[in-house]
């Protein structure tokens, strides 16, 4: 071997010696996931905790791994809850991970200050916290393809050309339904600044997690106040519940737009009522893609996947957790590039997110041609803010009713800026950047 291994965090500690450019374990890419398969958020966490593993352990399978070397898989269950997350952050770390996927704001916002201290990548795709897309101060931080402030600013877009230009929404009224926790209270901030600005007014309506399967006096004040639109922040239970609720009191289902979470089982249980629910979206659905058919072939077929009804592979959040480890794959074969060997450190990982350039032709490489838009990543930008569109529920399943558009980016990105200067502000001592930009010429 080119490289010596060194073995054990304890060790590594013990002797004072470096670590070389290789895994904790010998020939193996540490990859855990945390997932919940469990509990009240178990709906959405199940499906994205297949997408997410059977992708990887399909290149186990037909590739050997990444650049030949086999990923290590292993899950830990964090209920969807805070303490658990962190738990499971603290049994994984001493097996040297590349990359830790929180999957829930509410453990993102509890790992960001330990990322740059223990140099560990954190992968929060799509949610976490948006200031986290200014690479300037979060090093060890990605939300890619696009921050939670990038998606409301898309769905205000999207009602504005709805209505004949944005500048249409002065006096209108938009509802605002959400999980009162960190993921569903991380874009009000963006909300309001769009509501001063813009001339809509924002009503609330908080969700608590613990009664979010029971949703009346909500949806009665929705009623009540007639809001011309409502945006939806939900997840698990929520989801499905607000579906049914709104077609209960017959809110038109063309303007009830939800940030990218729900699935296919939060909208079949309202039945008919759920016919015109929209969606905003980053990824395509289907199993139509040769890297879909490929893990048919060899992880379903083969018995190792834990998916039970073949018909689920291809749904809405089985290809979002797929998109999670092709974002993680992509990382780690960037990294093996850059840095010369396969058998790559967390910090080189990071240098991969860093340098990430997921083209169209490498999408088509890869066989997910026309799944998503392509994505890029760089020193200043770790989210992207990649082109978006909105899908609607046709009564069987999800169809696609827009182009490709891009967020708001003029408007969101001097606001990301300054939120993050706003979070350095409020956890001081805040390190500086430490590291070098891994796309730098």
């Amino acid at each position: 071997m080119k490289h010596s291994l060194v073995l054990g965090l304890v060790a590594a500690l013990a002797a004072a010696v470096p670590l070389t450019p290789a895994s904790a374990q010998n020939d193996e890419l540490f990859l855990p996931l945390f997932t919940y398969r469990t509990g009240p958020f178990a709906g959405s966490g199940i499906p994205i905790a297949n997408g997410m593993r059977d992708y990887l352990e399909m290149l186990n399978q037909r590739d050997g791994g990444i650049g030949g070397v086999k990923i290590r898989i292993e899950e830990c269950e964090t209920g969807y809850n805070t303490q658990k997350g962190v738990e499971c952050y603290d049994s994984v770390k001493p097996g040297n991970p590349l990359i830790v996927n929180p999957w829930s704001t509410g453990i993102t916002l509890q790992l960001i200050p330990r990322a740059s201290v223990d140099k560990t990548p954190i992968l929060s795709m799509a949610y976490g916290l948006s200031a986290a897309a200014d690479g300037t101060v979060f090093p060890w931080v990605f939300n890619p393809p696009a921050s939670y402030w990038d998606a409301a600013s898309a769905i205000i877009k999207y009602i504005g050309e709805q209505e004949g230009g944005i500048e249409n929404l002065k006096g209108k009224k938009i509802g605002y339904l959400f999980l009162d926790a960190g993921y569903g209270r991380e874009p009000i901030p963006l909300l309001e600044d769009f509501a001063k600005e813009y001339g809509f007014e924002l009503t609330m309506y908080p969700v608590p997690a613990d009664t979010m399967q029971n949703q009346s006096s909500q949806w009665l004040n929705v009623r009540r106040d007639r809001p011309d639109y409502m945006i939806m922040w939900g997840w698990g239970a929520m989801n499905a519940t607000a579906v049914r609720e709104a077609a209960k009191v017959r809110y038109p289902m063309d303007k009830f737009i939800s940030v990218w979470w729900p699935g296919e089982d939060d909208v079949r249980p309202a039945g008919a009522g759920a016919d015109g629910f929209k969606m905003l979206n980053f990824h395509a659905v289907g199993d139509e893609f040769p890297a879909i058919q490929d893990i048919v072939t060899h992880v379903f077929d083969k018995g190792l996947s834990q998916v039970s009804d073949r018909s689920k592979i291809g749904e809405n959040l089985y290809n979002r957790g797929l998109v999670n480890s092709l974002i993680m794959a992509e990382a780690i074969r960037t990294a093996q590039e850059l840095h010369g060997h396969p058998n790559v450190t967390p910090a080189e990982v990071r240098d991969g997110l860093e340098a990430l350039n997921i083209s169209a032709d490498r999408l088509k490489e890869i066989g997910l041609e026309g799944f998503m838009e392509p994505m890029v990543l760089s020193c200043e930008d770790h989210a992207g803010q990649s082109d978006l569109y909105i899908q609607q529920w046709n009564g069987e399943s999800w169809e696609k009713i827009s182009d490709w558009f891009s967020p708001m980016v003029e408007k969101v990105r001097p606001m990301l800026e300054e939120a993050a200067q706003e979070y350095v502000a409020a956890n001081q001592p805040w390190p500086q950047r430490d590291v070098p930009c891994a796309n730098a010429s």
